[in-house]
């Protein structure tokens, strides 16, 4: 089972009393685990679903009343880059959701415990239980105290753009120049194509990438040379 003391301390830390306690411990109910012990039905993915639209609804209504200034394209972009993956995981990191969720022996023994895609799953699970157990306001709380917080650093870094159209952005702003991609590499059969891009700004030549399609090198290499600009 989910350590009590530690989905305790969570709850006590987010100020909530649930109704259902056990409809919030299968927040943290990883698929693998059902293998291996019977004290839940069900995985988390259907609360994970559920968590899912909460999450978009209550982002949505966040940026677009805290920036009546940004357009629709501008908003969905933002939205994207706070609810993507890495930064749910983040998210669920610092809330010790690592010590809660629950996986088969195996799962665990391959790094399940760390596995970004699992931690933020079971974020997107426990904000559907919340709803499901506290209503909606109680889902907003938790996004505003810790998710929302991360809206004015992703706006700063320009982490909200792809790749491409932020280096270009940023050459156009240090150059006044276009970056241009050059095709260096070809391999691999058809089925599994592996192309290296390079970056050349001003006539300057950067970082390179790699992807299974030109567009993915495209953006690889735009990405190392945006790391190399911007923290050189």
């Amino acid at each position: 089972m989910t350590s009590k003391s530690d989905l305790n301390d969570l709850l006590h830390h987010l100020s909530l009393v649930p109704k259902n306690q056990h409809l919030i411990e299968n927040a943290f109910v990883h698929r693998s685990y059902l293998n291996e012990s019977t004290d839940f039905q069900e995985s988390n993915e259907r609360l994970e679903y559920l968590g899912d639209a909460v999450l978009e609804l209550a982002t949505s209504n966040f940026l677009f009343t805290t920036y009546p200034e940004y357009q629709e394209g501008m908003l969905t972009n933002i939205r994207a880059a706070l609810v993507r993956t890495e930064s749910l995981a983040d998210t669920a990191l610092s809330l010790n959701f690592s010590n809660l969720i629950l996986m088969s022996k195996g799962e665990a023994a391959t790094g399940g415990q760390s596995n970004k895609s699992i931690l933020a799953d079971a974020f997107e699970a426990f904000l559907g239980a919340v709803y499901l157990d506290l209503g909606y306001d109680a889902v907003v709380n938790i996004l505003t105290a810790h998710l929302f917080p991360k809206t004015a650093a992703v706006i700063a870094a320009g982490s909200y753009k792809d790749n491409k159209s932020f280096l270009q952005e940023v050459a156009q702003a240090r150059f006044k120049a276009t970056p241009e991609y050059k095709l260096l590499s070809e391999s691999g059969p058809d089925h599994d194509k592996e192309f290296v891009m390079q970056v050349t700004v001003a006539g300057t030549p950067y970082a390179q990438g790699a992807g299974k399609s030109k567009q993915a090198a495209q953006e690889d290499a735009a990405k190392n040379t945006l790391a190399a600009l911007l923290h050189a």
